[in-house]
């Protein structure tokens, strides 16, 4: 979806100087524009990124995610130069940047509380780091107004910050980090400060000036829903570690580990014995579900072998008459939250565990037609590939 489909007016044509790179052929061998090799901070005893390998290439929007104390605010300070790594190398475009301070790597950073000058203008907010540039007046004078063009803040070049929304001081921290042209930018929860539809609203905006400048960029958020938006790929960290690499759909669709599932959205998870494997199915035993389920197996399971298997709510079918099929269960509304969009229907089972289903209102209706209310008996059914099945 261009910014035009979203609502979004496109950027001006006078930033075409900034010309994004093809993307690779599919298969294509691409050196890696960021390496990270075994990097490790520590804090005295405490260590804060632990063994860190990462390949990132030219032209990503590439997302750290994790919550409070993971590593990912401390791994991005190392990749400006804020912090040493006390082991492993750094390397961008190939060389290796890792004893070198930040002014003479080609970064910038665009802090999370937009650090903007409230006596200056936003035209000078803009091109106060191109005062020390090799440049003429008038290059920095072109160069900033390529800025405002490309942000769409040239109407409101004379304003101070305190005299513009909170998006347009989002995109005069955007522009002036850009301004120098690094070759790679770091955001550090670049729209925390945002309300949630104007965060909506800013996502693509941000992905439609990256894509028009084809610059690098490494985003670090707590936030999913912003990381699977914005991110060509994307690292779940935890405790100073990556748990999984990959796109939005890879990482919330086939998780590596319990605790990248339990992490990415919503989750409904079990623990399980397998009983056998027949082809590409196997035959879980599943005593808070009741008796078995049958999942999409995966390489390696054999009869006798614990398990965690979870599926997604909105993978689950709600319906007042039993389905037919497999995987088929019983049980009772306990809960139930409308969401205009959606519906989120707790369901206590036999057992005593309650799931979370959610059902997409697809249709404008009254209350009376919903399609299970509290205390109804209601039956549960999921496809075999949407059960999660996970060793770690």
């Amino acid at each position: 979806m261009t910014g035009t489909e979203a609502g979004i007016p496109a950027p001006a044509a006078s930033v075409a100087a900034f010309a994004r790179p093809a993307p690779p052929l599919p298969g294509a061998k691409v050196p890696p524009f960021i390496r990270i090799k075994g990097v490790t901070k520590r804090f005295g005893t405490f260590t804060a990124v632990d063994g860190v390998s990462l390949d990132i290439l030219k032209g990503e929007i590439f997302s750290l995610l994790g919550g409070s104390g993971c590593g990912k605010t401390t791994l991005l300070r190392m990749l400006a130069g804020f912090e040493a790594p006390s082991e492993g190398r750094i390397f961008i475009d190939g060389q290796d940047m890792t004893d070198l301070p930040p002014y003479e790597r080609p970064v910038n950073m665009m802090f999370q509380s937009y650090a903007l000058f409230p006596h200056m203008s936003v035209e000078r907010n803009i091109g106060y780091g191109l005062k020390h540039e090799d440049m003429t007046a008038s290059q920095r004078r072109d160069r900033v107004r390529e800025m405002l063009d490309l942000v769409q803040l040239t109407e409101f070049s004379h304003r101070k910050p305190h005299q513009i929304s909170g998006g347009q001081r989002q995109r005069v921290a955007l522009a002036r980090s850009l301004a120098k042209q690094p070759k790679l930018l770091l955001l550090d929860e670049p729209l925390a400060a945002l309300d949630k539809k104007l965060r909506e609203h800013t996502q693509f905006e941000l992905m439609d000036i990256q894509d028009k400048t084809g610059t690098t960029f490494i985003v670090v958020t707590h936030d999913q829903e912003e990381a699977m938006t914005l991110s060509s790929r994307l690292a779940v960290m935890d405790k100073g570690r990556i748990m999984q690499i990959g796109t939005a759909t890879e990482v919330y669709e086939y998780p590596a580990s319990r605790f990248v599932a339990g992490f990415i959205g919503s989750v409904n998870a079990f623990e399980g014995t397998v009983r056998g494997v027949s082809g590409d199915l196997a035959e879980i035993a599943v005593p808070e579900l009741g008796g078995a389920v049958t999942a999409r197996a995966v390489p390696g399971l054999g009869p006798g072998q614990p398990i965690a298997l979870a599926v997604r709510p909105e993978k689950i079918a709600l319906s007042r008459s039993r389905p037919e099929g497999v995987n088929v269960i019983a049980g009772t509304v306990r809960d139930l939250a409308y969401f205009g969009k959606d519906s989120l229907y707790r369901i206590a089972l036999p057992s005593g565990r309650v799931l979370s289903v959610n059902s997409v209102n697809a249709r404008r209706h009254g209350e009376h037609e919903r399609v299970a209310d509290w205390e109804d008996a209601v039956w549960l059914s999921f496809d075999p590939a949407a059960a999660i099945l996970l060793k770690d």
